[in-house]
């Protein structure tokens, strides 16, 4: 308690730049520290859980119904919200049902708490530093009052869980009641969801993942690469649902994400752009393919190889300094597995005459502690 009561006190100056003292001391004079949040931050499901058990989670027949008669409900609104942002309202609808399940589950924690916690201790501290200030600029401001400035363990509140940074830039007052509301509001709630998207590179009438099929003979060495569709499909790589929509110029990268036995993808640059939204990987996909489900497309049609394990954090953290130690960059070892490793990973089975696939399996790991 020392130690955060301490923090409190360096950020006070920057904090009393920007909102009263009368808005800081209200929200920090009894203010303690969520240990629940720091647990949290530990067991993130994005990354604890195989991709497959997350999308069992987040893509299931009650989200798909929920979404339809959302999307039925509340046509009007979802048809203004499409025409003047031009983005897909299933996409809109996917990420709110990811995020609060079309706004019916908030999150219980203090926005306050949360941020000043995060901001003071964990990783990331710069971070939620800022977004402890712009928390407070929210509650100077009166967009949000103080008891209910609730939202999820990481800070991120109303119905598309907007951190408050992206609250401040993004948030938008779609039906002019005077303020963006995205805590009662649904106009305002999709209309945000949607400027997010759109200022960060939207296209209109495109997809962000398709699934694919390889052929027998597919050169996997080729995983990493980014081509144009086209390209691909000289490759021997089938998109398994025809859509004359889709330009098949568009520059997509191959991903394999439970490896060569798993489903293949063909991911868009709209696949990046809900990524800004939350980095997470599974969490991206899991958008897309709900986005996919509410439209009406079928499902993933590739079984998920259940039989394998996926790796703790800890045995990440292990196989990329296994991997730096034979002579590959995995980039930092810290249980992260972006792009660094999959490349690091994909050299290395080169090297040891493996398939090529990226994949950070429990049987690479064994090979690598016993080579």
């Amino acid at each position: 308690m020392r130690a955060f009561k301490a923090c409190m006190d360096q950020i006070a100056p920057e904090a009393l730049r920007r909102v009263s003292r009368q808005t800081f001391v209200g929200a920090t004079a009894m203010l303690e520290p969520d240990p629940v949040v720091l647990e949290r931050l530990q067991s993130q499901p994005e990354f604890e859980l195989a991709l497959w058990q997350y999308l069992d989670v987040i893509v299931n027949d009650g989200k798909i119904a929920a979404g339809r008669a959302a999307l039925e409900r509340l046509r009007a609104q979802f048809d203004a919200v499409e025409e003047a942002f031009g983005v897909d309202r299933y996409v809109i609808a996917a990420i709110w049902g990811v995020e609060t399940n079309y706004g019916t589950e908030p999150g219980p924690f203090s926005v306050i708490r949360s941020t000043a916690t995060l901001a003071c201790s964990g990783r990331r501290q710069a971070y939620f530093r800022d977004q402890f200030l712009a928390a407070l600029e929210i509650l100077e401001r009166g967009y949000v009052a103080a008891d209910r400035f609730r939202g999820s363990w990481s800070g991120a509140f109303g119905g598309g869980q907007f951190m408050p940074t992206t609250f401040l830039n993004y948030a938008v007052d779609f039906d002019g009641h005077g303020r963006p509301d995205i805590l009662d509001d649904v106009s305002d709630v999709l209309a945000s969801i949607a400027n997010v998207l759109r200022a960060n590179g939207w296209s209109a009438n495109a997809p962000c993942a398709i699934e694919v099929a390889l052929q027998a003979d597919f050169d996997y060495a080729l995983v990493l690469d980014r081509r144009p569709i086209t390209e691909w499909i000289q490759s021997g790589v089938r998109p398994l649902a025809a859509d004359a929509s889709i330009d098949q110029r568009q520059l997509a990268h191959l991903s394999l994400p439970a490896g060569y036995r798993g489903p293949a993808f063909l991911l868009l640059p709209n696949f990046g752009v809900v990524k800004q939204y939350n980095p997470a990987y599974a969490y991206a996909l899991a958008v897309c393919q709900l986005a996919g489900r509410l439209r009406g497309d079928a499902g993933i049609s590739k079984p998920w190889p259940r039989d394998e394990r996926v790796l703790s954090s800890a045995e990440r953290t292990e196989l990329q300094s296994l991997l730096r130690s034979n002579g590959f960059d995995p980039g930092p070892s810290d249980g992260m597995l972006g792009p660094r490793t999959s490349a690091a990973i994909v050299a290395f089975e080169k090297k040891a005459n493996l398939v090529p696939d990226g994949f950070a399996s429990g049987a690479l790991l064994e090979r690598l502690r016993h080579p």
